[in-house]
């Protein structure tokens, strides 16, 4: 049987790194050659990562990579490459594909569909492609591009593509993470294969750009509508696989094929310690500083943090006040003994007995409050980020998005530092992902798990205390934050009106503070940052 080897290069770009990117898809293209590969396909804007934002509006930097493809196409021959870049004409710029083969760039496909919504902000920056798609032909096969979201229409570029007789659509993409968010993919991807009759050969980005993860999921999809190939997610991978030329209805030889979805727990897990682990190195971090707290949400981000970066890069500071329990300092050195990771412990006693004495005649005659609770998380704020000035450690802060959205954190206490990681994980998923990875190994003590959520910031303090219990505040916040509904909508679900009332008086009344708190990684389909952005000063339903 005549077939056509196609590698799937699934890699991960650094925006910006146009000579690192260029390097990475110089290997890989040797790679697919030694494989015997006919082609071999990149993601989306691979040579310049993704999204290069206001990048775009340098004149040096569309330049630079437009130079960067061209000194690529001379490395190419006896391989076809099709390759994301950023092309320019007179005064537009597109979001492009290269078709390169012979050491010269054949042919050049802009996007077609620019998505302005999510974290996409694709139409401040680029044109869209005016002219029809064409088909071109590689070992004979008549072939074409989209790219992203133009497979997501029906009555798109893929259907033009068909109707010229393509028999293979490439589509290149950086299509970012969010739970199940690839079992859509599929199910759009399986329909175009069926209704334009072609194979769908689907390369997606892989990696971390600031908050956003571009998870992989790779595939290849045969005209029947079957996933016939599939690379792993969240890792780099050179996927093979031979498609049939001709009539034949055999079913193509898979080289290389390791499929079959994760469940979620897994798959948010993965997708946390990717964001974490390039946002760390690709901004020249090697270490990292955590506050443990005795807490589950300290607990699991210390566990990501050593999972993806090594436990030799990772330490926790305890820092126990009058308030801290027994039972939490014991929770926290196991934690970190069981880690393998880093332990400091250093009392925060006497800054609060320095703060007490300096405010005593400035605060004579109040009781104690909320501000002598957000003073201990602002002295231990002070403490993480004095480490990391003197030893160059990033900070990771350790909030999830229920307390992101109600306000339950301490603008310059625990918000402080370099790196939010959960902050896009409901209270509730983090129990989920915590007992996860304690299936891999017992790494976090049972009992920060079973005890009830605790601030310690006053005796006998419980996250009830303030908040509904997580289990009913988590799926108000996703009906309000993630679904747009409103409070009438959500108390006809079966929730109490007061307590409705409340919430989302607090989601609305800490925007000013969510505006400061360090970026985290994306895995909910609306985080908070690019995907919602509310105004600070908002009257709207007050």
């Amino acid at each position: 049987m005549n077939t056509m080897r196609i590698a799937i290069a699934q890699i991960n770009s650094t925006v910006g790194d146009l000579s690192g990117n260029f390097g990475k898809i110089a290997e890989y293209t040797e790679k697919a050659k030694l494989l015997e590969a006919d082609l071999v396909v990149f993601p989306e804007l691979a040579l310049t990562g993704y999204p290069p934002e206001d990048l775009l509006l340098k004149a040096g930097f569309i330049r630079d990579n437009i130079t960067k493809l061209n000194e690529l196409a001379k490395t190419v021959s006896g391989i076809s490459a099709v390759v994301g870049f950023v092309d320019r004409s007179g005064p537009n710029i597109y979001n492009a594909a290269a078709h390169i083969e012979g050491k010269k760039v054949k042919y050049v496909y802009h996007k077609t569909f620019l998505p302005n919504y999510g974290v996409f902000d694709e139409k401040r920056y680029f044109d869209p492609g005016a002219e029809k798609p064409r088909t071109f032909r590689i070992k004979g096969v008549p072939a074409g591009i989209n790219i992203c979201e133009d497979i997501w229409f029906e009555d798109g570029p893929a259907k033009s593509l068909s109707k010229s007789g393509a028999k293979i659509i490439l589509v290149i993409n950086a299509s970012p993470y969010s739970i199940a968010k690839v079992r859509t993919r599929e199910k759009i991807i399986r329909k175009q294969a069926v209704g334009n009759k072609v194979f769908i050969v689907y390369v997606n980005l892989v990696g971390g750009q600031d908050g956003i993860v571009f998870d992989g999921f790779s595939m290849v999809v045969n005209p029947q509508g079957k996933i016939i190939a599939r690379a792993e997610g969240f890792a780099e991978e050179l996927l093979m696989i031979d498609l049939p030329l001709g009539p034949e209805e055999q079913k193509p030889v898979v080289i290389y094929n390791n499929s079959g979805a994760l469940g979620a727990e897994e798959e948010v897990y993965k997708a946390l310690m990717t964001g974490l682990r390039d946002y760390v190195l690709k901004n020249s971090f090697k270490n990292v500083v955590i506050g443990l707290s005795g807490g589950i949400d300290s607990a699991i981000v210390a566990a990501l943090a050593a999972d993806c970066l090594g436990r030799e890069n990772v330490h926790a500071v305890f820092m126990p006040s009058k308030f801290s329990s027994y039972e939490s300092r014991e929770d926290a050195e196991r934690l970190a003994r069981n880690l393998g990771i880093d332990f400091l412990t250093i009392p925060i006693e006497g800054p609060m007995e320095a703060y007490a004495k300096l405010m005593t005649p400035f605060f004579k005659g109040l009781k104690p409050d909320v501000t002598e609770e957000n003073l201990q998380a602002r002295i231990r704020g002070n403490i993480l980020m004095a480490l990391s000035n003197k030893f160059g450690w990033l900070v990771l802060t350790t909030g999830n998005k229920s307390e992101m959205s109600t306000g339950y954190a301490t603008l310059y206490g625990d918000m402080a530092g370099g790196f939010a990681v959960i902050k896009d994980v409901p209270k509730t998923l983090v129990y989920g992902i915590s007992k996860y990875r304690n299936s891999l190994s017992p790494v976090i003590p049972e009992r920060i798990i079973t005890k009830a959520p605790t601030a310690e910031l006053r005796p006998n303090q419980k996250d009830s205390d303030s908040l509904p219990v997580y289990d009913i505040l988590d799926p108000i916040l996703k009906a309000y934050i993630e679904d747009d509904k409103d409070l009438e909508y959500i108390i006809s679900r079966g929730f109490d009106r007061d307590t409705v009332k409340k919430v989302l008086r607090l989601v609305d009344g800490s925007e000013y503070k969510r505006r400061q708190s360090p970026p985290g990684v994306k895995i909910t389909p609306k985080a908070f940052g690019k995907d919602r952005r509310m105004p600070i000063t908002n009257k709207y339903g007050k």
